[in-house]
């Protein structure tokens, strides 16, 4: 389905993209708290180099148990295609360098909204 530019119609929904990371320790010569700040600085800026993103929100876990996520990403993409070329965007490549380096599991949810 194209939806072009009108992504709010009732048949091109939005897409929720929600990602959570725990990391190392310690990683490419960073405490984990140092990689934390890098990984959400990191993500944050694609806010406004990335099109099509309509919210970005980068959340830090204060919790710290042991059923916790370290960093959570929760996106909203104005469609599919917009999720897609999100994923090919070389600033997320960028982004996804960092991550790859410093990360040990990762989950992923993307739902129409």
């Amino acid at each position: 389905m194209d939806c072009g530019d009108t992504p709010h119609r009732r048949d091109c929904p939005m897409i929720k993209h929600i990602v959570f990371w725990r990391l190392a320790e310690e990683s490419e010569g960073h405490t984990k708290a140092e990689n934390l700040a890098r990984m959400k600085a990191a993500i944050e800026g694609m806010r406004e180099t990335v099109p099509g993103i309509v919210d970005l929100e980068v959340g830090v876990d204060y919790e710290r148990s042991a059923a916790a996520w370290d960093i959570a990403l929760c996106a909203v993409f104005e469609s599919r295609e917009a999720l897609d070329a999100y994923q090919a965007h070389p600033e997320h490549d960028k982004v996804r360098a960092l991550v790859g380096g410093v990360v040990t599991e990762r989950a992923i949810v993307d739902y129409e909204v």
